[in-house]
């Protein structure tokens, strides 16, 4: 019988992919005894946990299921928090994206002008739950999905320290990708930088690195997702594999042009799918085989909205199986390495040791620590350093209350890099949502 003693507080639990995180908690491994679902909205929380209530039907030793609006009530006695909270849901996501492309520039919600209008409306919401967390429970291990990711964990790391840990499934399935292709499976990945923003560097098997393997066979490198978006000679002249999300910065303009032409973007789309998906779930007699329908469709449309087509080797969301590593590793003092966002603490030289990187970590019931011998390639140094700033700028701006500020940080980015233009993105995203009031 399964000894499940923790008590996991899911943060954002009327989200759409919580039941993802509960399916992978009813593995016979999981050390979490209870969840608590928290959300401000109490139809979508119901919903979410009948879906769970559902799932649960399948395993004896399933997780117990409580809901609650309540932020204290919810974590007190947390020995883990998962934060995947979404500040003004997707209808936010539909703003920052239309907003930016009325201004010809990429809305996506962690890159450029979307992803800075994000942070700048959670950051200050991801700060005041950090100290309510340190209040309430000092102990509990935070694991932040809650995006942009880097920049959220950076923001509650000034209070919770290396306690809030940062996870994103794209790093660790760009990795099982590549050693998929080349046929390695036990073979270790060097990756480096922020969150959206990395490169895998090497491959390690058997003391030697088979990355030049796989860059000099055509067929190789396009048999995977990432080989066939960027392209063999890309990937070559590059040296290393980029994270899906470069496609952003290396395709802006074609990225743009698409999602111009594309009859809704890609906010819009889940928007439109998700209200109907809450309906059913709120109604129907199977929650769960609602809910599954509208989670295939969403994965197999996964980018589609920015020009890329489906994805025919989806492989569902893959962070729910990074966060239960991480609470197994921690829970049960069990060590094991896992890309992660945490603090650089040297590990990266080009950033300060407060920054918060992703990189590949040592894991164990002490926390998570950066290996050694991560690195930025040098084509990518730049663009980290510029993307690290003008984080730095959310984070000051939202502290200080400062529009200019906040102006700068969305001036900095590098797919803007206007001040003009950055003035006319703040004036638009401040009249569409209340929540960047305080910036003044």
């Amino acid at each position: 019988m399964r000894m499940s003693t923790k008590r996991l507080v899911i943060l954002g639990g009327g989200g759409f992919r919580v039941p993802l995180v509960y399916g992978a908690l009813l593995s016979p491994s999981s050390p979490i005894g209870s969840v608590v679902l928290h959300d401000v909205d109490p139809g979508r929380l119901a919903a979410i946990a009948r879906v769970l209530r559902a799932q649960a039907l399948s395993s004896p030793a399933a997780p117990s299921i409580e809901t609650t609006t309540d932020l204290t009530e919810a974590l007190t006695g947390a020995d883990f928090v998962f934060s995947a909270i979404r500040v003004h849901g997707l209808e936010g996501r539909v703003i920052d994206e239309r907003v930016a492309l009325a201004e010809g520039m990429l809305g996506q919600e962690t890159v450029g002008a979307g992803g800075i209008s994000y942070g700048l409306r959670t950051v200050p919401v991801a700060d005041a739950i950090a100290r309510r967390i340190k209040l309430v429970a000092p102990d509990a291990w935070v694991i932040n999905f809650t995006n942009p990711a880097g920049l959220v964990t950076e923001a509650m790391a000034a209070h919770l320290g290396d306690r809030v840990i940062g996870i994103c499934d794209s790093p660790s399935a760009l990795g099982r990708r590549v050693v998929r292709a080349l046929g390695l499976p036990d073979a270790r990945v060097s990756y480096a930088g922020l969150n959206h923003l990395g490169w895998l560097t090497g491959v390690q098997h058997e003391g030697a690195d088979v990355l030049p393997r796989l860059l000099n066979s055509s067929s190789l490198l396009e048999s995977f997702e990432e080989g066939r978006l960027f392209g063999a000679a890309k990937i070559r002249e590059l040296g290393a594999v980029p994270n899906e999300y470069l496609h952003y910065y290396y395709d802006h303009a074609a990225l743009v042009k698409a999602e111009l032409a594309a009859p809704e973007t890609r906010g819009e789309y889940l928007l439109r799918q998700q209200r109907e998906c809450y309906a059913m779930l709120s109604s129907q007699s199977s929650p769960l085989e609602a809910w599954n329908a509208a989670r295939r469709q969403r994965d197999a449309t996964y980018m589609a909205m920015e020009g890329l087509g489906e994805r025919d080797d989806a492989e569902g969301g893959g962070y729910e199986d990074v966060a239960l590593a991480l609470m197994l590793a921690i829970a049960r003092d069990a060590p094991t390495s896992l890309i992660l966002n945490v603090r650089n603490q040297g590990t990266l030289p080009l950033l300060d040791d407060d920054a918060v990187v992703e990189v590949p970590c040592a894991v164990d019931g002490s926390g998570a620590r950066p290996l050694p011998g991560a690195s930025i390639p040098a084509h990518g140094a730049e663009l980290v350093k510029r993307l690290k700033a003008a984080e730095r700028a959310v984070l000051s701006a939202a502290s200080s209350g400062s529009r200019s500020v906040a102006v700068r940080a969305l001036a900095s980015h590098p797919l803007i890099d206007s001040v003009p233009v950055a003035r006319r993105l703040m004036t638009g995203y401040q009249a569409n949502f209340p929540e960047l009031s305080y910036l003044r």
